[in-house]
């Protein structure tokens, strides 16, 4: 089955703090979101966690440590990733958390606001 999702960033900035990670952590994200691309939400464990309430993880690990990308799933098949840092302890920091669900919100309002003005 051809998926065929898209992905996007919440900003430019969630990209280039993507860039700035070590290089081999970089190459695993995007063989990840390429992944993602391809099989959507079927992407599961290893790569992929819900979070709940339609926000996911990605999760790229490396030789250099282990990233985190906040993500979730738009209308027109678009995935958008909202959020992304390098884990520096073993559970995800609230505040990454709490950035992540602010900006899913951001995201998700005026698509929801539409349904319920149709």
């Amino acid at each position: 089955m051809e998926w065929s999702f898209r992905v996007d960033y919440y900003s430019s900035r969630v990209r280039e703090e993507i860039e700035s990670w070590p290089v081999n952590l970089v190459a695993r994200c995007d063989e990840l979101l390429d992944l993602l691309e391809d099989h959507g939400p079927l992407l599961g464990a290893p790569h992929s966690n819900p979070m709940g309430g339609g926000l996911f993880e990605l999760r790229p690990k490396g030789h250099s440590g282990i990233g985190r990308a906040f993500y979730c799933f738009c209308n027109d098949r678009v995935i958008t990733v909202l959020h992304t840092f390098v884990k520096k302890t073993q559970k995800t920091p609230r505040r990454e958390l709490l950035l992540a669900r602010a900006r899913l919100k951001n995201v998700k309002t005026p698509w929801l606001t539409f349904l319920i003005d149709r």
